[in-house]
Order: C-alpha cells, then structure tokens, then sequence
C-alpha cells in the first residue's frame, strides 16, 4: 500500500482564504442555476392550467426514483442571452444529463419549455450536439422530451441552420448504432424540430396537446393558401390515426412519461447491477477539497492532497516519482474501479512529458480509464528547454493523448494554459467527460503574460521604425488585452460555450468520477445490436 499523507492545515489563514474563495464560486455557481430553475417554474400556473407538468417536473417524472443523475452543462449560453450577469438565464434552454430508466442508464434531454416556450438559446445547439456526442460514445439510449418552439427567428442566423442539422443527423446515427431513441413530444415540434420526432424509434404523443408539423397554419396559408387548424394539421389523434408518425397516443403529460418508462422497461437492454466492489473511502475528509486550491493560479499546489480525498484508502501507487517530479502519475481506485491518474504540480518539463507519454501508453496496455486533473500553466519554456527537446518530448505526450485508447475523463481543477492544456487532454482532445471546477481558468497564456508579450512586440516594432512609443497608450493596450484574457479564462465563460460538460463542487469529484466511469466502463463493454426494425414510417 501507498498511503498519501496529509500534509494540510485547515486552520492556516491561507487554506481558509481558499475555502472562502471556492466557497463563493460555488454560490455564484448554484445562484445561476438557481435562477434558471426559478425562471422555468414561473410558468407553474400557465402549465398546470392546461394539464401540463413543467419541463423538470417531467424529467422528475422519467427518472427512476432516488437513482443517481449527473446533470450537464447548466452554464451553457451564460451572458449570451443577454449581456447582463444579473439578467442572464444560463442552460441553453435544455435540460439534460445521465440517469437511469427503468433502471437502463440513459441519456435524457428536455426542452426547458417554460423560458421562452423552449425556444432554442444562445448554446443550447452546443450543448444538444454535445450530450448526442456523449450518448454514442459512450452507447446510451436517447430519452428525449420535447416541447419547443425552435429556433428564436429575431436571432436568426444561417451558421446555426446549417450546424443544426447535426442533431437530426446524430438522432439517425443513435438509431443506427443500436441505440433506441425515445420520444415524448409534449407540445410544439415544428419545421426542423419536426425531425426531431419523426427521426426517433418510439414516439408517444399527447392528446390535445402535441403538435408535428412541417409548416404551422399561418406559414401553411402564406405558402399554399391552404386553411387548417393546428389539431387537423398535425395533432397526436391525427398522426396516431392517420399519418402513423406517432406510436402511442397518451392522454396527459404524465401518461406519456409512463407509457415511455414502460417502453424502456420492455427493451431486451443490460441494467447494471448497483451492487459495486468493497472499497475504503478516503482517508481523508473530502470538505477539505474546498481549501486546498489557491484563488491565485500562480502559488504552487500539491495536487496529491486532491488525489488523497478523492481515491479508495487514499492508496496511490505513483510511478517514477523522482523522475520530471512535477508531473504526477500512478495508479488508484474509485469506488472499486481502477484508474490511471495525471496531474501537475507545477509547469510540464521534458522529463515529466516523457513520464506522462510512457504512463498513458501503460494504461492503455491494460485497458485502465485515465483522469487528468489539470493544474499547470503550460510546457516549460526557455534555452535550456528548448535545448533538452521540449518541442519534441511535449508532441509525443500530446500525440499519446490523442491517440489512446481507453477513457478519458478531464477535470479542471486550477490553471490550463497553454499547449499544455493539450497535453492534459483539454475539451479539444475529446475526453469522454470533462469538468470544471469553479476556480478553473482556460486560456493560451495568463493576462498579464499576453500584455507584456504584445508590449514588447510592440516596442520592438516602434524602435524599427524609429518612432517613439507612448507610455500611456502602451499602458492602455495592455491593459486592454489582460480585460480580454480574464474575462474568458474563468469557468463562468468557458462552461457557458459548452467548453466542458459542467461545473461541479469539488466535494463531489468522487460522486462524479465513480458514476462517470461506470458509464465508460458499461459502454465500452457494451456491443449493441442493431435494431430489429427501421425508423422508416409507413
């Protein structure tokens, strides 16, 4: 055994100014997702008037009681919609994550229908594409609940029209793969959104209350002069009777959500077991995760202090300690299930690229999952650097990442700047998950780096010319790029362009980690068959 020891103070003045500062981004955090919720449930009375349930109440509903459920990129579109932090309602409009029905592990999507009639927001086509990605990679079925009025057309842009088919075309490629796709339409599915039904496997409609049609009445009479209400046009008794769109006929909200769980509880589909292997907590208390990350990216941090409250008995079996020491790997367990662990104290240095490319290629041997928790501010630069193959050893650390071949799974726990953001299995080398914590900070370079960069450029450029340069505006300039930088690097900028799959508290890193790798782990091992039936109507 290799027991991590502890070596913090929760009673020192500093680890107490980082449990304050971590504790404050999570109120920030839970305060936004808060205000979505509340935005939503303000339709309460106009809902339940005409016998529907809100969109999370039918979420609620779908989800197996008490079974866990990891929701997903609530951030998305944050200060898109509109440029006020203190107006701004995060969640692109959906509501979606990974739970469980009729005890089948599930991808489940909604249209948050009661902010703008489920209008589509800023991010919302992101983060729909996004958890698709995650459903056929890791071979979920697709429970979707529908009910929006599309695309906003006041914020209509051909870009979004055209990236949009993608969600059509991932529907098929579920279908394809084997992966039933459910759908209950609640309300409106129009125009394109009327794919999104019709491309499912099984659709259950609502009577009175679902609409599928390509064209409304009011298109339907500038385009033909055709006169025909909603209900005749594309109404559930129509297109359970007459056009065979539609599967089952429901009466109410929460008869659909029956008749869908009945459905996933007849599929001939693998329920993981919740029994899981014996295993040791961590030793050490996992509240204290709260204090161990500096507000500061720039003061050092023992990433192993992390690894100890999130593994099994805070047992890890490093490899090569004492070789490029900065960079941490080894081996450890969560909740039972093996896994290979990456992180950074302190910048990547040839020697700590060279361990980190050997480790990956070790797990990929034997088929261990591998967690990055990135923490650095980039590959080490400098003449001694260059001279000792940073170039070189980095690009094989980063060619190692791309071309493993086992799970990744990414948390940002402080800094990732730089290629070394790469290395690290960053959002751009397609981990099978990656989250934020909500003290992480995403960028190229820090701020302050960049200003002094772009000065002294500047002033090299003036002196060719042989002009002088001005103080005050290279003050300015400077000042202007550090405004830029930080005001994208934090979580609150990165998470709201879907650049993770969400914020999480850092108390539960073990919860997440444990449920996210069972889902590699049923995915990898699962080979689906291909449905015995096509999508194709009659």
């Amino acid at each position: 055994m290799s027991i991590l020891e502890n070596t913090i103070s929760p009673g020192s003045a500093a680890y107490q100014a980082s449990r304050d500062g971590m504790l404050a981004l999570i109120d920030r955090m839970r305060a936004l997702e808060e205000r979505t919720r509340a935005a939503s449930a303000a339709a309460k009375d106009r809902f339940h008037k005409r016998g529907q349930l809100l969109p999370r109440e039918r979420v609620a509903l779908v989800l197996d009681p008490g079974a866990p459920f990891i929701e997903l990129s609530t951030l998305a579109g944050y200060m898109f919609d509109v440029p006020d932090a203190n107006k701004s309602v995060p969640g692109g409009g959906v509501i979606a994550g990974i739970g469980f029905v009729s005890g089948i592990r599930c991808m489940v999507s909604a249209s948050d229908s009661g902010i703008d009639a489920g209008a589509l927001q800023p991010y919302g086509l992101d983060k729909t594409l996004r958890v698709q990605e995650l459903a056929l990679e890791n071979k979920l079925p697709y429970v979707q609940l529908v009910e929006s009025a599309g695309a906003n057309l006041l914020r209509y842009r051909v870009e979004d029209f055209v990236r949009g088919g993608n969600i059509f075309r991932n529907l098929a490629r579920l279908s394809a793969a084997g992966l039933p796709v459910v759908t209950v339409t609640h309300g409106s599915s129009t125009a394109g959104g009327a794919y999104q039904t019709g491309l499912s496997d099984y659709i259950v409609m609502v009577r009175g209350r679902t609409r599928a049609f390509l064209a409304g009445p009011p298109l339907l009479k500038a385009a033909t002069g055709e006169i025909a209400t909603e209900e005749e046009l594309g109404g559930a008794e129509m297109h359970t009777q007459v056009s065979g769109l539609g599967d089952y006929l429901a009466e109410d909200d929460r008869d659909a959500l029956r008749i869908a769980r009945e459905i996933m509880g007849a599929l001939a589909w693998e329920r993981p077991g919740r029994a899981t292997p014996e295993f040791k907590p961590p030793r050490y208390d996992q509240d204290e995760l709260l204090g161990i990350m500096p507000m500061d990216h720039k003061r050092p941090v023992d990433m192993k202090q992390v690894i100890a409250r999130i593994i099994d008995d805070s047992d890890f079996t490093e490899m090569a300690p004492n070789y490029g020491p900065a960079t941490v790997c080894g081996h450890a367990r969560i909740e039972g299930q093996a896994i290979g662990i990456i992180t950074n104290n302190g910048p990547l240095d040839p020697a700590g690229a060279n361990k980190a490319t050997h480790f990956i290629q070790a797990c990929c041997q034997t088929r261990t999952p591998l967690l990055c928790l990135n923490n650095t501010t980039g590959y080490m630069v400098g003449k001694a650097y260059e001279e000792a193959g940073m170039i070189k050893h980095g690009s094989k650390m980063i060619q190692a990442v791309t071309s493993a071949t086992v799970p990744q799974i990414t948390i940002y726990c402080g800094a990732s700047f730089g290629a070394g953001n790469y290395g690290m299995c960053g959002r751009g080398f397609h981990p099978r998950f990656c989250f934020s914590w909500p003290n992480a900070k995403t960028a190229v370079m820090g701020g302050e780096q960049a200003a002094e960069t772009m000065a002294i450029v500047t002033e090299a450029a003036a002196a060719r010319r042989g002009k002088p340069i001005e103080k005050d505006k290279l003050d300015a300039m400077k000042a202007q790029i550090v405004g830029v930088f930080d005001g994208q690097m934090d979580v609150f900028s990165t998470s709201a362009r879907v650049l993770d799959d969400g914020v999480i508290d850092p108390r539960d890193t073990r919860a997440v980690l444990s449920e996210v790798l069972a889902v590699c782990r049923e995915g990898d091992a699962r080979i689906p068959q291909r449905m015995q039936f096509s999508v194709a109507r009659p």
